[in-house]
């Protein structure tokens, strides 16, 4: 992929995860029923991220955890020919909870879909919200996100990268195009 354009760089990553972990805090009122979920690679560096300034600001530790979507992906017949799909772990309650789920783009809305499916069946939350670093559009499915770093509207040819210090080894986002 050949780098095209800087979104982010490190510096206003950190402002809008900062100011997206405010607009968590302004919505729910009760942080003790908050559980981030991070989607399994760099959501869950987003949702540390978010969770580290909730704490920072509001001297709360929220619970964490962990989803990883693969087997609740909608083409996931297309992986394997007798796929099964099984009951999500992410390592917290999520019964009678609200849920946010973490991650770092929304593009057709099926990785968010399969991340609800993951989350119910897990148990039942009371809520379930969305959080994003970057929507890029092109939506095949109904879902919007409750909370965006930044509308990046893009060309199907193109890739938004989001990349987190403690995973990538630099912070920052930019636009790709595919080679």
């Amino acid at each position: 992929m050949n780098e095209k354009t800087v979104v982010f760089d490190k510096e206003k990553l950190m402002r809008t995860v900062a100011r997206i972990s405010h607009e968590i805090v302004e919505r729910n009122l009760d942080l003790d029923n908050v559980v981030l979920v991070g989607v399994l690679r760099r959501g869950v560096s987003f949702a540390k991220r978010i969770g580290a300034c909730v704490a920072e600001f509001e001297g709360k530790t929220l619970p964490q955890g962990v989803l990883d979507i693969t087997l609740y992906r909608d083409d996931l017949t297309k992986l394997s020919v007798d796929p099964q799909v099984k009951k999500a772990d992410v390592g917290v309650s999520v019964e009678g909870k609200d849920v946010i789920i973490c991650d770092d783009v929304i593009y057709t809305g099926r990785t968010a879909r399969a991340a609800i499916d993951a989350v119910i069946s897990c148990g039942r939350p009371k809520t379930i919200q969305l959080a994003v670093v970057v929507d890029r559009g092109h939506r095949e499915l109904p879902i919007r996100p409750d909370y965006v770093g930044k509308n990046v509207p893009t060309a199907k040819s193109e890739v938004i990268a989001v990349k987190f210090e403690d995973y990538d080894g630099a912070d920052g986002v930019t636009i790709c195009d595919i080679d």
